[in-house]
């Protein structure tokens, strides 16, 4: 490929990955707007129909979106790792100081599972970060100092 083609592919690419978020971002406005109609007492045939079709247009939009955008690398970098944990500081800081059982719904919404092994002294983490996937994350961590 040469390098003209290159541009033209990354700019043709930019412009359908713009134009599908764009169609994403109409079709979720046309979702509120049924949404609206029905609670306002239309009918629910004729705004199922609605729905069906603006849910069609964003699933094509977002394969589009999918298709558009360039590959991710699967594996964060060190300092990838490091960024996020330093953006995140105050949330643990909150975190510490939130009362256990709001701690613990918290935890629940956000698909968090802790379960410690106070003979290994670990706590196993399970995450499920959809949560409309039953494919639990999972990852052990030491426990320091008293919890």
């Amino acid at each position: 490929m040469t390098t003209a083609a290159a541009v033209t592919s990354t700019t043709d690419s930019t412009l359908n990955a713009e134009h599908a978020k764009k169609t994403i971002k109409q079709c979720d406005a046309k979702t509120a707007t049924h949404r609206s109609a029905l609670e306002a007492g239309a009918d629910p045939v004729l705004v199922t129909g609605w729905i069906t079709e603006t849910q069609a247009t964003r699933a094509r939009a977002e394969a589009e979106l999918r298709t558009a955008q360039p590959a991710r690398r699967a594996q964060p970098t060190r300092d990838d790792i490091a960024a996020l944990v330093r953006a995140n500081t105050d949330l643990v800081t909150v975190l510490t100081r939130t009362e256990p059982t709001e701690r613990a719904d918290l935890y629940q919404k956000l698909g968090l599972v802790l379960t410690y092994d106070s003979g290994k002294q670990k706590v196993l983490v399970e995450n499920n970060l959809n949560q409309h996937f039953h494919d639990a994350r999972r990852a052990s961590a030491c426990v320091r100092g008293g919890t």
